[in-house]
Order: C-alpha cells, then structure tokens, then sequence
C-alpha cells in the first residue's frame, strides 16, 4: 500500500492543474481514467464555471449503503516561484537533487536538513495536496469490508472553492442515484509543521471559519493646499485598518486552540494618476478566522471598532461621518467579468452601487468580499470516541479545527446561518452561489510537511506513503463496526 500511495502521488503531481488553468481543466478527465477499475468513476461539470472545470468521482460499493467520502482538491498554486527548477517542479526526486544543489551554499539550513535526511520529498502540489488524494485511493483500493466508499476530487480550493460548493448538490446526487447513506467525509488536506511532525500528525475534528470583511469608503475631495475642507477617503481607511488589523476582539480561542488575528489583506485609495486633489474613495478588506462566531457576529464585532475609528477621523477633520452596512443601501451588484478574482469584484460593484446610491457625504461602508467560509465542527461524541480509538495505535493527535481554510467548510456541519453576510454582500449571488451546508460528519486526516506554497514545498513521505493509508483504513474499520 505505501508503494502504491508512493506511485499515485508522483503520477497526480506529474499532472500540472494550477487553478484556473487549462491544465487545471484537463486533470479530472486524466483522474477519472486513473480510476475507471472502480465499479464507477465519472466526471461532474461544475454548472456556469467560467473555466469550465469539473469534479472527479470514483465509487467502491460495498456490500452496505453506508459509504465513507475520501475527498480533496486537486489544483495548485502556479510553480513559477521555482525559478530556474520551474520545469523541475512537478518531478520530486529530480527535484531533490536540484534543490540540495541549490542549498549547498547553506541557505535554509532546515529545508537543506530534510532533504538530505531522505524522510520529505518536494513538488508544487505534492504537500498540498496530491499525495493526500494519493493515500485516498491507495485506501480505498485496499478496503476488502462492507461499507462503499466514494472519492471525490475537486477542483479550485485554492480560489474560489467553486469545486467543493458544487459538489454538495451533486453528493447527494451521487448518493440518491446509487443509494449511498454518507456516514462520514474524510477530507486529505495537508497539514503545515516547522517542528517535529506532532502538529501534523493529527486528525481535525473542524475546521475554522473565515470571513472577508471589507469597507469601501467615501470621502469629501478636496484641494490637498486646504485639506481640512474636506475629508481625505486614504486617511480614513487609515484609520480603519489601525483599528481592525490584529484586533483582538475579532480572534476566537477554544482550549489552547486560537484563531488567527485579523490581517489587511488590501487597502488601496481609487485615484488613477497623481494630482493634488484628496482621493474620493477607498476600499479595503481584512483576513478574519472564526470558531463558532457566525457572520453576523463578525459584522458586529467590526463594526463596532469601526465606529472608534470613525470617532477617530472625526475629531480630527472636524467632519460628520456616516457609519453603515452595505445591506442599508437595498442595492445587488451585477457582475459582468467574472475573470475577476472575488475581492475585485466587490471593489467595483461598491463604487459603483456607492454612486447609484447618490453618497456624497463622508461614509464608511462595511461588507463582506467574498465566499463565506463557516467554521464546521464535529459535535456527535460516539463518533468522536470512534475516530479517537482508531486512530490512537498510530500515533496521532486530535485538535478540533483545521487551521487553514478548506473544503470541510461546506461539507461539515457548520455553525450559524449565513443571512447576514448574504445580505452585506455585494457580489452574493452575481459573482458567485452558495449551496445549502452538507451538513455532514466530517473530519481531516491528511499529510504533512512544510512551506507549501513555496518553492521548499516538501512531504514528509514516511507519514503520508506509510503510516496515513493506515489511519484510512482504521478509521473507515471502525465506521463499518460501528454501523
């Protein structure tokens, strides 16, 4: 099985699909005939993509409907950062050699250590996440029990999630049509560890929730020779992201588990060109990660550090400025490029609805940009006490929420109700759609390694080729028995 999970994982990485691509497009058909001596695999458009990127599924029917999903994404970030090993990057052992070349003068002394120590192997996507969907499959072909198993591969975490939101309906298609009764998903995705492994050898029981709040601001112009006549929209962004970056009110901590500081992501001013006129208007949107908060919480929590901020700029211009929500405006955007990434959408639809809406007094507008992602959580504690006995012979941890956003969000059982961020978004439902949550039992188990997303994008191979089919098979074991 390790052998095969080795294979597998070189084969998926030889396959360029960074999102967004034509490659990216092409995977799932290579993937579906990488799968045909299932009992089924087929391949499922993702409706109005503008890339015209599907889903891979690969089905194992057992003897019981009770079905276990071993699912992932199968895009990459590009692999230009490489440099020179550009065409290196999807070979891991050519690229061994390379990079311990190329760190023979001592740079990165830890990334230099793994590679000679022969336990981690580099490639763009083969961390995050192609030997997770590898040790999927390998599982899945060794699995001689009852219980059907179905592989999911999707497309696009890396961006939009337009893979994982149009797999919920087409899931339960699949399982109405074959009469599957899903117990469980086990999402692949890796697990970032600059130390011993202990943080990556674990099973995530959730994952966090993320939400991309923004602000688009208007200001007064005015000449910059008399510029309290007026009030500078850059100035009192300024003041915005003082008051929201690394706030503390906007983290969340369950145990010793913490939720990531709100981040500035974009802050930009909307002047094209130099003069010496004040910017009219500015748009920025912050990283914000949750644990049970829902977006209507968020909302709040931000909007009431905006208003200190706005208190801020109005003792200092001498200027009233207004403090509202987008959804008080009554207004939807129409989206006519949907090349554009999410955030820039919004930026537009803000300007542009900000003027049909006829603001012409100092405002601040608060919103969200982008897809919601709601932090999910296992809370059925039988099945817990499952996982946690299958698991236990192999050495892992069990922490409750998966760091980094991934596809759990949508599959999981999520916390709260999106209403409100429906409503503060400008884009919701032009740019993109959100399917009702699956509502699934739905846990994380995948490899290991470090610095994904850069050009030391390594595995740790022993784990995932060895020891994580495994914990597959254990824990898909213990969801038979307990049916």
């Amino acid at each position: 099985m390790a052998l095969r999970a080795y294979e597998l994982s070189l084969l998926l990485t030889s396959w360029p699909s960074v999102t967004g691509t034509a490659d990216e497009a092409r995977l799932p058909q290579h993937l579906a005939d990488a799968l045909s001596h299932f009992d089924k695999a087929w391949i499922a458009a993702i409706p109005g993509d503008h890339a015209g990127r599907s889903n891979v599924f690969a089905l194992k029917r057992g003897r019981s409907q009770r079905t276990v999903v071993l699912t992932g994404h199968f895009d990459t970030v590009p692999f230009d950062d490489y440099g020179d090993l550009a065409e290196l990057a999807l070979k891991p052992e050519q690229l061994t050699a390379a990079l311990l070349a190329k760190l023979a003068s001592g740079t990165h002394p830890l990334a230099r250590a793994d590679l000679e120590s022969g336990d981690y192997l580099p490639g763009r996507g083969l961390l995050d996440m192609k030997a997770g969907l590898a040790a999927g499959i390998a599982a899945m072909e060794h699995y001689d029990g009852a219980l059907s198993l179905l592989f999911l591969g999707v497309s696009d975490e890396e961006e939009r999630s337009a893979g994982a939101r149009a797999a919920i309906p087409q899931l339960r298609a699949a399982a109405a049509e074959h009469g599957l009764e899903i117990a469980l998903i086990i999402n692949l995705d890796s697990i970032s560890d600059q130390g011993d492994g202990s943080k990556g050898r674990v099973v995530t029981y959730g994952s966090i929730g993320k939400q991309l709040l923004c602000a688009h601001v208007v200001g007064k112009q005015t000449h910059a020779g008399y510029p309290q006549d007026g009030v500078n929209a850059a100035y009192l962004m300024a003041e915005l992201v003082r008051a929201i970056e690394l706030a503390p009110e906007l983290s969340e901590a369950t145990g010793d588990e913490i939720a990531a500081l709100p981040a500035t992501l974009f802050a930009k001013d909307g002047k094209q060109g130099y003069n010496v006129t004040t910017p009219a208007h500015a748009f920025a949107y912050w990283n914000t990660m949750q644990h049970r908060r829902s977006g209507a919480e968020v909302l709040n929590v931000a909007e009431t550090l905006a208003a200190k901020a706005v208190a801020a700029a109005e003792a200092r211009t001498g200027h009233k400025i207004r403090l509202t929500r987008f959804a008080e405006l009554g207004l939807k955007a129409q989206i006519t490029d949907p090349s554009l990434s999410l955030p820039d959408q919004t930026a537009l639809a803000m300007t542009a609805l900000a003027q049909q809406a006829d603001i012409n007094a100092p405002t601040v507008l608060l919103g969200f940009a982008s897809i919601p992602y709601p932090a999910v959580l296992l809370r059925d504690e039988k099945l817990r006490n499952l996982i946690s006995a299958a698991i236990r012979p192999h050495g892992l941890g069990e922490v409750n929420y998966f760091a980094g956003i991934s596809d759990m969000s949508f599959y999981g059982e999520a916390s709260g109700d999106l209403s409100v961020v429906a409503d503060n978004t400008p884009i919701w439902g032009t740019g993109f759609t959100m399917p009702d949550s699956g509502g699934w039992p739905c846990i994380n188990i995948g490899p290991w390694g470090r610095d994904y997303h850069t050009w030391l994008e390594r595995l740790h191979a022993p784990y995932a080729f060895e020891t994580l089919p495994k914990v597959l098979l254990s824990v898909i074991a213990a969801i038979e028995k307990s049916g």
